[in-house]
């Protein structure tokens, strides 16, 4: 199985997806030779349609992708590649090529965001015998101590072993966390963001460890 090349003239598109967030980063072509390369190496190789020949993606840049799956579209025409991205997918700079909004998609809440958007409620709306306008309240110092609390707790129940123990000790952790968040006026999307941005730094996975960004 694989690409009908002779379909758009030698060349096929090949959607670039990132294999951690799901984000698409990039639309870029491919002739058999690149399709090869990639197939040899597990990494992306590409046909610039202005230079007229190979490239290597991330062979100037440093921003290496390293393919975790290929799949063919029904029509044979069309490649959708998953990868590691090191770094930043455009040659602007950004995490993805697609950053120009037209129609603005409003991304589904996770958890932390609707957990941190009741504690947002509950001090603009205090609840009586409320915990988290309690710990609002106490301010700072009461927050830290929970939290540092529930640090412990972690500790303990992974040492116990014991799994189920754990997830409730970090969802416990999480929450306080959100709480101190709230209190200090960090937003859940900063912390989004600076996760983010330490990944577009990072080199490739060894370099990613030895520079201690997470």
């Amino acid at each position: 199985m694989k690409p009908d090349f002779e379909k758009g003239n030698g060349l096929v598109p090949a959607i670039v997806q990132d294999a951690k967030t799901k984000s698409v980063l990039m639309l870029a072509y491919v002739n058999e030779e690149a399709y090869d390369k990639m197939l040899e190496t597990g990494e992306t190789y590409f046909y610039s349609r202005s230079r007229q020949e190979l490239w290597h993606k991330g062979e100037t840049s440093g921003h290496f992708q390293y393919i975790q799956g290929m799949y063919l579209d029904c029509d044979d025409d069309t490649l959708l590649i998953i990868v590691d991205q090191v770094g930043a997918a455009c040659h602007t700079g950004s995490y993805s090529c697609f950053f120009q909004e037209i129609i603005p998609y409003v991304f589904e809440k996770t958890i932390f965001h609707e957990v941190y958007d009741v504690i947002a409620d509950r001090h603009i709306h205090p609840v009586e015998k409320s915990y988290t306008n309690y710990l609002l309240d106490q301010g700072v110092d009461k927050i830290c101590k929970k939290v540092g609390e529930e640090a412990s707790e972690t500790i303990i129940a992974a040492k116990n072993n014991n799994k189920e123990e754990l997830i409730g000790e970090i969802s416990d952790l999480f929450y306080h966390v959100l709480v101190l968040m709230y209190q200090q006026g960090i937003q859940v999307e900063d912390i989004e963001k600076k996760l983010q941005e330490r990944h577009q730094i990072s080199g490739n996975k060894k370099e990613f460890h030895q520079r201690g960004d997470y």
